[in-house]
């Protein structure tokens, strides 16, 4: 070994002293790399813990000097905790929990099995092999529900598909891709109304008058956009119309037929339509407008959403649950909806960062800003400046990491089916109104 040193060290002295300092800089610079260790980014921790799981990056092409927007290279951004880890929760999260890994959709105008998969990251081979398993698929229906069920990595692992209020179709995963499976529901259908008075959280009053978990959850989502249900106050009242479906005495499922809730001397109605959508009673739609991008023009994306994206060190899947925007610094970060701000303030890797909860169902998620310019508990509307957009955390360059949740799922916000405003029109709307005006008067609290 000592030969070796000494033959090494004859051959360093020889060498000219440029070569010799560009030699060194690049040992140095390795013992650095070979010891240095990242923060992880985990909110919900503390201590802030070290690992190696890192990231490689790509070098970013040269800024032209010309442009306005400079260029961010692939972000450092560590796997982000669920909403739940650092969202305020509430006795309705408590008391109707959401299932974990699931999620409901109701088919809309314009949809297919690939554009409501694919925007939560689900893989077009499995979407492919569902089709194959059962070329119906192709033909879904407006009002027809899906729900499906996704293990932690984000693999879909069943699909249910509600046909009608008779058949259910259920597709599992097993080796070759999905077997399909046929349920056909043989009981009689009968139309019932609940009521009750506010005694204590709307979740705990709703099954005093008879309704499960579920048909609670379905009457705050039906209504989440008019009311926020955590400040009803004692001796609200609230007529419920479900329909149920009895076998043997007991029923098999439901469904929300149309509500009405009287809070503060007002009244709040919501309605089904034949397109499985709620609107009020003169057929607009409840659901608040979101806007596509929270920027006022739309800025290059510089990082994916991928919810299976792989650590190229460790091999290990590390999500990255959002879309990265590269921007200038200090470009004014919008609201992309109506919502109640739950989160503003710095915290490790995701810098300064705003989270807003919209409704019941729906999260967004702001990161790396430069300023804040709102605080929890403030109210903010569709387009409202909330924040500077920056480079605060563990970020490689100017940008904005944005995410959306709906029902505790990351979803791509590049293409998220988002919630219109949109109200019934024509024939649609006509029907919709016949159809209140049997139902509004079933709806009354004695």
């Amino acid at each position: 070994m000592q030969q070796i040193a000494r033959a090494v060290a004859l051959a360093f002295n020889n060498l000219p002293r440029p070569h010799r300092v560009m030699l060194g800089s690049l040992t140095v610079v390795t013992l650095a790399v070979a010891v240095w260790r990242p923060y992880v980014y985990h909110p919900s921790e503390s201590p802030i813990t070290r690992s190696i799981d890192i990231e490689l990056e790509k070098a970013p092409p040269p800024a032209s000097t010309t442009t306005l927007t400079p260029e961010a290279s692939e972000p450092l951004d560590q796997p982000t905790p669920a909403p739940e880890a650092d969202i305020p929760q509430d006795e309705i999260d408590e008391d109707v929990p959401e299932a974990a890994g699931t999620h409901e959709y109701v088919v809309s105008d314009g949809d297919t099995l690939s554009s409501i998969l694919n925007q939560y990251g689900i893989e077009m081979g499995d979407i492919s092999q569902l089709v194959r398993e059962d070329k119906d698929l192709r033909n879904l229906k407006i009002g027809q529900q899906l729900s499906w069920t996704l293990t932690e990595d984000g693999q879909l692992q069943r699909l249910t598909w509600e046909m009608s209020r008779r058949e259910t179709r259920t597709y599992d995963r097993n080796e070759n891709g999905f077997k399909a499976s046929t349920a056909l529901q043989q009981g009689e259908w009968q139309n019932s109304v609940l009521r009750g008075e506010l005694d204590g959280s709307f979740a705990v009053s709703a099954r005093r008058a008879g309704l499960t978990s579920g048909e609670a959850s379905a009457v705050i989502k039906a209504l989440q956009w008019q009311m926020d249900f955590r400040k009803l106050k004692k001796g609200d009242q609230f007529s419920v119309l479900m329909s149920r479906e009895m076998l043997d005495g007991k029923s098999a499922q439901s469904e929300l037929v149309g509500v009405r809730l009287r809070s503060g001397g007002k009244d709040y109605y919501a309605i089904r339509a034949e397109d499985g959508k709620f609107y009020d009673r003169s057929g607009s739609g409840l659901a608040r407008g979101f806007m596509r991008f929270p920027t006022v023009k739309q800025y290059r994306v510089s990082s994916n959403f991928n919810p299976r994206r792989l650590n190229p060190v460790t091999g290990r899947i590390a999500p990255h649950k959002g879309v990265d925007f590269a921007m200038p610094l200090g470009t004014p970060v919008l609201a992309v909806g109506d919502g109640e701000v739950v989160v503003a303030k710095r915290d490790g890797a995701a810098g300064n960062y705003v989270a807003i909860r919209h409704g019941r169902q729906y999260m967004t998620r702001y990161m790396h800003l430069k300023k804040l310019l709102v605080k929890p508990g403030e109210k903010v509307k569709r387009g409202d400046r909330i924040a500077l957009s920056g480079n605060t955390g563990r970020s490689t360059g100017p940008h904005l990491h944005y995410e959306i949740w709906i029902n505790n799922q990351a979803v791509n916000p590049v293409n998220a089916k988002l919630p219109r405003s949109e109200g019934l029109a024509g024939k649609e709307r006509k029907d919709y109104l016949a159809q209140v005006r049997e139902i509004t008067p079933q709806l009354k609290f004695n």
